[in-house]
């Protein structure tokens, strides 16, 4: 069977499979690619924003990064097995995720990471394909720009900071930013169209 050609697997926050990373699916799913998008939480129900601290708590006891990047090493292989480029697209701890794995040897085709904090505790690794880090202004636990600047020396990365706090591209958060969100889109946009063309 030939393999389809583009896919996008999103890579969800604390909270789980909730509306934002459905409406994020959903975007990229009419924008013409096949977008998967694995259950960290196994069908378990998705954390509202209120309960931040209990998701945060189940994300390091029950999943962990090690445990997902091992998940996913097993997603990427098979996707590629029916698909000639995959791309992974990550939000928060999903995006460190996607960061993790953009390590990887010839499994990523191209990351996407919005606002991964902890990327800050594996400044280490050196992508093997094109990662793009969009990046919140304010963050309460680290400086945004300092780390930036470290990541963005390294070969594939590029960097980008947009007005607003950690969440600003979510349209259920209280902390989305609608202008920000649509240039965020816009950037993401255009990297993908340039993966294309690799």
């Amino acid at each position: 069977m030939e393999r389809k050609e583009y896919a996008v697997i999103v890579l969800h926050e604390i909270y789980g499979i909730n509306p934002h990373i459905k409406w994020v699916c959903e975007h990229y799913l009419e924008s013409g690619y096949d977008v998967l998008c694995p259950d960290f939480f196994k069908g378990k129900e998705f954390f509202g924003y209120s309960r931040e601290g209990e998701a945060y708590q189940y994300f390091i006891d029950h999943i962990g990064f090690n445990s997902m990047t091992e998940e996913f090493e097993k997603i990427l292989q098979k996707a590629h097995s029916n698909y000639k480029r995959v791309y992974l697209l990550g939000f928060s701890v999903g995006a460190t995720a996607a960061w993790l794995c953009s390590g990887l040897e010839s499994t990523v085709d191209g990351a996407i990471c919005y606002y991964g904090s902890r990327i800050r505790d594996y400044q280490f690794i050196n992508p093997k394909c094109p990662v793009l880090l969009i990046w919140a202004k304010e963050e309460k636990f680290f400086d945004v720009l300092e780390l930036s600047n470290a990541l963005k020396t390294k070969p594939f990365v590029r960097t980008h900071i947009l007005d607003g706090k950690h969440g600003f591209s979510d349209p259920f958060s209280k902390n989305y930013n609608e202008q920000s969100q649509k240039i965020a889109q816009d950037l993401v946009g255009r990297f993908l169209h340039s993966l294309k063309g690799r």
